[in-house]
């Protein structure tokens, strides 16, 4: 049970300002990066889906609900948060990251006990259209739900942590960051194949803007480069209606919220932020799985972020 808390440069120039920066493009209020030892799972590794993994993926499109039935703002923020998780780079360290790089890259045996740790604790994922199901009209959720999120797009997403995902019949939100899709290098990106794999395979894919520019900055023509336009490509890539959105660096402001909201998504998510008073679908919280942090320490973190105990 949980308890309510909480363009003038050219493309190059930009690229290798959103690569040098990716690594610390978003923070997480209070997260501490080097925290106490790791309690071990005791339930060794299973190929099978966790029970109920299958029917915890539907639910219906946000624009089907009728808006006689979406609840309003004081009690959507009744409501029990749902903890959502944000990741970042899925590998291990390399010599040249830096201790803050390291908050946002996570080595990969660690995201494996994570994701253990969740599937042998009775976690199911739950994915945007649940949550916004939840959150506007009450629908009901699994036990024990988390969503699980990525930003920006790296290639490691598709190639390490789906794949550790799916072996216990997770499915996760990956927000793109459209400037990068296809960029190979020391910091190599999803390629349009990639996206669209994601998404056939039950994942949601999000729009994470072109280059990652902060929202709270926006003037003129802004909201078509950065909020219209990664939507109409993601949508072309993947057949599919993109719906969500994350902002960079989980930075927002009031103005933002309408601008999302009549450009057709149906939710956005901050970093852990109190939601807005008047509009909270456009400001759902997540917390950043410090890279750094023990499992444990994850664990801990998620539910006194969440759960308030």
């Amino acid at each position: 049970m949980f308890t309510r808390k909480v363009l003038s440069l050219s493309t190059a120039l930009i690229l290798s300002i959103v690569v040098s920066n990716s690594l610390t493009s978003c923070q997480s209020k209070g997260s501490t990066a080097n925290e106490a030892t790791t309690e071990k799972t005791a339930t060794s590794a299973s190929a099978d889906k966790p029970k109920g993994a299958e029917a915890a993926t539907s639910a219906p499109d946000p624009s089907t609900i009728p808006a006689d039935k979406i609840a309003n703002a004081a009690t959507i923020l009744a409501r029990p948060q749902v903890p959502v998780l944000c990741y970042h780079q899925v590998r291990d360290w390399r010599a040249s990251d830096s201790k803050t790089a390291k908050d946002y890259i996570i080595p990969v045996a660690s995201f494996k006990e994570q994701m253990q740790m969740l599937a042998d604790s009775g976690y199911h994922t739950v994915l945007p259209d649940q949550v916004y199901a939840y959150l506007a009209t009450g629908a009901k959720l699994p036990s024990k739900p988390v969503m699980i999120t990525f930003d920006d797009g790296d290639l490691d997403q598709y190639e390490t942590a789906a794949p550790i995902l799916e072996k216990h019949g997770f499915k996760g939100a990956f927000f793109i960051m459209t400037v990068a899709i296809g960029r190979r290098g020391k910091q190599p990106y999803m390629d349009k194949m990639q996206i669209k794999d994601l998404s056939d395979r039950g994942h949601t894919i999000g729009a994470h803007t072109w280059d990652h520019h902060n929202v709270k900055k926006y003037q003129g023509d802004d909201w078509k480069i950065q909020i219209e336009e990664p939507k109409a490509k993601l949508e072309a890539i993947t057949g599919k209606p993109v719906k969500y959105f994350a902002y960079p660096f989980g930075l927002w402001n009031k103005q933002a919220l309408p601008e999302l909201q009549k450009r057709g998504y149906a939710a956005a998510f901050t970093l852990a932020d109190k939601p807005d008073d008047q509009m909270p679908l456009y400001t759902i919280r997540r917390i950043i799985a410090g890279g750094q942090w023990k499992t444990s320490t994850m664990y801990r973190n998620m539910i006194q972020s969440f759960d308030g105990k």
